[in-house]
């Protein structure tokens, strides 16, 4: 990936940067981990592309099984009181990769969800999938022909249906489905899918940025179950604060993106030799101040997130990741565009990294109701008279 700076300093090629060992800590792997995504991420950068060695270089660190518990051969990443290298490790791989972001947030909260729902049984045999490799992911989002789960007088069940914005179809092993039941209740399942495999619909894809994605319309009509199959009880998905709490986790992913920015923008400055312009130290002032609010943002939702109450008190914890998530949102878009005013016309242009960066983000940031997150916030704080420095942490 050619740059301005390889005149000055030629680019290590992707082979060339280390691999992160898998005794690390998963906020150190992935932090070193992140200039090889950014190197690669060009290579899966189409519609159809997929970051399939990458996630082989996660399974290599130890990623893909550190939010296990320790007992099961992971990290402890997903427990509540390690939150905040949690959302580390999320920006981190993001800085590198936002499509690995988003698809590695997918395998966490899978793994979250099955870890804290799932029976003794069921937990040991996908646990051992995590381990060899299989990736894990959710897939929820659905239109008019939505996902159902009819079940059959053998005890299985026949699913109906499809879900869209499917990231990963076609290489996830074992992603999580809601299904609606006959009785208007929602059920949580994990579809073995190397086994079962559903019809893919790749041609949904068309997107101005995370092309690698893979992300595909998946319709499961037909396929059948096992009530081993079925995760939790009916309804467990919505329960708060992990639903809507659980949007810290991509802000986290959404912040190592506008990191990338920051990075990319600083380094196309200096091998211009632009490091002297008042304007130019101006705008990095800025944006480097706008980076660190968004660290500070991951740092109090993950104190809220870890605190002893959180289930007790989830209007709170729900309320305070509105905030976070809308407050990061805000912070990548002034970074992109204080990054555009920085590099001008010239850096928006291939082989530069920022077109494709500024794709993603700006895709990625489109994230499910916005202005509702904001107004749930404005609602909580209005149900309330304690004073403002106790009203998110009384």
């Amino acid at each position: 990936m050619l740059s301005v700076s390889t005149s000055l300093n030629q680019a290590p090629a992707v082979s060339d940067l280390p691999l992160s060992p898998p005794h690390l800590a998963p906020e150190v792997a992935a932090a070193a981990l992140a200039p090889r995504l950014l190197a690669q991420a060009v290579h899966s950068d189409f519609e159809g592309g997929f970051p399939e060695e990458e996630f082989n270089w996660l399974h290599e660190a130890g990623l893909l099984t550190a939010p296990l518990h320790v007992a099961l051969g992971g990290a402890d990443l997903a427990e509540p009181e390690q939150t905040l290298p949690l959302l580390n490790t999320l920006k981190h791989i993001g800085r590198g990769n936002l499509v690995m972001g988003r698809l590695y947030e997918g395998h966490v909260n899978a793994l979250q969800l099955l870890q804290r729902l799932g029976t003794k049984a069921q937990v040991a045999r996908w646990a051992a999938d995590a381990q060899a490799g299989r990736w894990f992911g959710v897939w929820n989002t659905e239109a008019a022909d939505g996902v159902k789960l009819e079940p059959l007088p053998n005890g299985q069940y026949r699913l109906h249906g499809s879900k869209t914005f499917a990231s990963g179809a076609g290489y996830l092993s074992r992603p999580v489905l809601t299904a609606a039941l006959p009785d208007g209740g929602w059920q949580l399942l994990v579809l073995p899918a190397t086994e079962k495999e559903p019809k893919y619909d790749a041609s949904f894809w068309r997107p101005l940025g995370m092309r690698g994605t893979a992300s595909s319309r998946v319709d499961f009509t037909g396929l059948e179950i096992s009530a081993d199959d079925l995760l939790g009880q009916p309804g467990d998905y919505y329960r708060q604060p992990w639903f809507s709490g659980g949007a810290i986790r991509f802000a986290a992913v959404q912040l190592g993106g506008a990191e990338a920015v920051f990075d990319e923008t600083r380094r196309f400055l200096q091998a211009l030799g632009r490091t002297d312009d008042p304007y130019q130290r101006q705008r990095l002032g800025e944006m480097a101040l706008l980076i660190e609010s968004g660290s500070l943002w991951l740092r109090g939702a993950a104190t809220h997130a870890s605190r002893p109450t959180a289930e007790t008190d989830a209007e709170a914890t729900v309320a305070y990741a509105n905030m976070m998530r809308t407050a990061i949102e805000d912070i990548c878009l002034r970074v992109l565009q204080l990054a555009e005013r920085c590099v001008g016309a010239r850096g928006l242009l291939k082989p530069e990294p920022f077109e494709r960066l500024h794709r993603d983000l700006t895709h990625y940031l489109r994230q499910p109701a916005p202005d509702a997150a904001q107004a749930d916030a404005g609602r909580f704080a209005l149900d309330r008279h304690a004073p403002a420095f106790q009203l998110w942490h009384a």
